[in-house]
């Protein structure tokens, strides 16, 4: 029987479109998403790459919590840059939050993401 579970928290930006923060189907997670938004304000933590990804993580990691999991969980995230040329940047910074976790990963350049932000990451968790 498929068990389907909203996610929402207020440690991640609320949701700016018609979705959910994550769904949770048999023992599955899937989060959309994050932007580098404050959750507290609603607002762009900065322009500077590093902190954008770490706050989009930081959010990623609160919908992954508050639906019982835990980081070690993320088997799978995609990340969203509008410039490859900052991935290295970028990927300082996700190392250091995964650490020795290292989830599969896509990395993708795009023309343009929500409120102009950039970077956004995306993620799947599965519980054991």
């Amino acid at each position: 029987m498929k068990m389907k579970k909203m996610i929402q928290t207020e440690g991640a930006p609320a949701a700016i479109g018609a979705y959910s923060q994550g769904v949770e189907v048999n023992g599955m997670l899937f989060v959309s998403g994050q932007i580098p938004f404050k959750p507290e304000t609603m607002e762009l933590i900065s322009e500077d790459v590093q902190e954008q990804t770490l706050q989009s993580l930081k959010n990623l990691r609160a919908i992954v919590e508050e639906a019982g999991f835990d980081v070690e969980d993320i088997v799978k995230t995609t990340i969203f840059i509008k410039d490859m040329d900052e991935f290295g940047l970028i990927n300082q910074v996700y190392g250091d939050f995964f650490k020795d976790h290292k989830p599969a990963r896509a990395c993708v350049e795009v023309a343009r993401l929500p409120k102009d932000v950039k970077v956004e990451i995306e993620a799947i968790a599965v519980k054991e």
